[in-house]
């Protein structure tokens, strides 16, 4: 299967082409220059594809606050011309999204129904270009996703090793919930769902890794295995959300329901510790 992948410098986009033999398809992830999401109206599909996975965001969730702009065109109205080239060819779509798209005021984790209520711009560009997946092309799959990290590029694992080589004590928000969640098994993910999608099982689905913490647990985590490597362990203080403002509100509640997902296409679901030790396991090696 030849899959067009938008965003292959991201942490997912790299995931796919870098995994790609394994997961048994080729990908195509076309230079900014030749495909470029920010000017929806010059996207064109190469020939030879067989479906396209939308990895590509606008994802400066604070920037985009004041360059609502390029953010609305990134995240919804790319999606849309996207959706509606391949409905054109009759080929699938799977579209990243996030659980932005919820004001994560729910106490329990989201399920794919429940009301969308976006709190930021970069929640509401993400939220329209799911509405415009899901009107254009009726072969799509909408994949919901939170805290999102990698070996590869900028994420909250890689600064917190920065940081805390840097300072004594780190201060880290404590009254946020979700699942971080490795790029790979989010590539691993929605190569499944491609190569399986089709108009009956079309839809919203949700994928994170298995189980939940803070911001705050997570740092703290990720200190117990880099401390005795690095021969230092920074104190890890719990904060609210007040302590750390942000131009962007970010959901307290990221939490979400993944057993649509699992029962639909057989997605397999690590818990996020087994993740982090594996992606810490290399960050660690490439420092020492």
């Amino acid at each position: 299967m030849r899959l067009l992948v938008t965003g292959g410098t991201g942490q997912v986009g790299e995931a796919l082409q870098r995994l790609a033999p394994r997961l048994g398809v080729t990908v195509i992830a076309p230079p900014r220059a030749e495909l470029d999401l920010s000017k929806p109206e010059t996207i064109r599909l190469p020939d030879g594809i067989d479906g396209v996975i939308n990895a590509g965001a606008y994802t400066a969730v604070d920037k985009a606050e004041s360059e609502g702009a390029l953010s609305v065109a990134v995240n919804a109205a790319a999606p849309g011309v996207l959706a509606a080239e391949t409905a054109k060819r009759g080929l699938p779509i799977v579209q990243l999204s996030t659980d932005y798209v919820f004001d994560g005021t729910k106490n329990e984790p989201y399920v794919e129904d429940d009301l969308v209520n976006p709190t930021s711009i970069y929640g509401l560009g993400k939220e329209a270009g799911e509405r415009a997946v899901r009107e254009t092309n009726p072969r799509h799959a909408i994949v919901r996703t939170s805290w999102v990290y990698a070996v590869h590029g900028n994420n909250f694992v890689k600064t917190m090793l920065r940081l805390g080589k840097e300072r004594d004590v780190l201060k880290v928000v404590a009254d946020q919930t979700g699942a971080p969640t490795l790029a790979d098994d989010i590539a691993a993910a929605v190569v499944l769902v491609a190569k399986a999608l089709n108009q009956s099982n079309a839809g919203t689905y949700h994928y994170t890794a298995e189980g939940a913490t803070s911001w705050h647990g997570l740092a703290s985590a990720i200190w117990v295995k880099a401390g005795p490597k690095l021969g230092k362990t920074p104190k890890i203080e719990p904060i609210p959300t007040s302590g750390y403002p942000t131009p962007a509100r970010r959901p307290q509640n990221s939490r979400l329901d993944c057993s649509k997902i699992v029962a639909t296409f057989g997605v397999v679901r690590r818990p996020w510790e087994a993740a982090l030790d594996e992606t810490l396991a290399i960050l660690l090696e490439e420092k020492s």
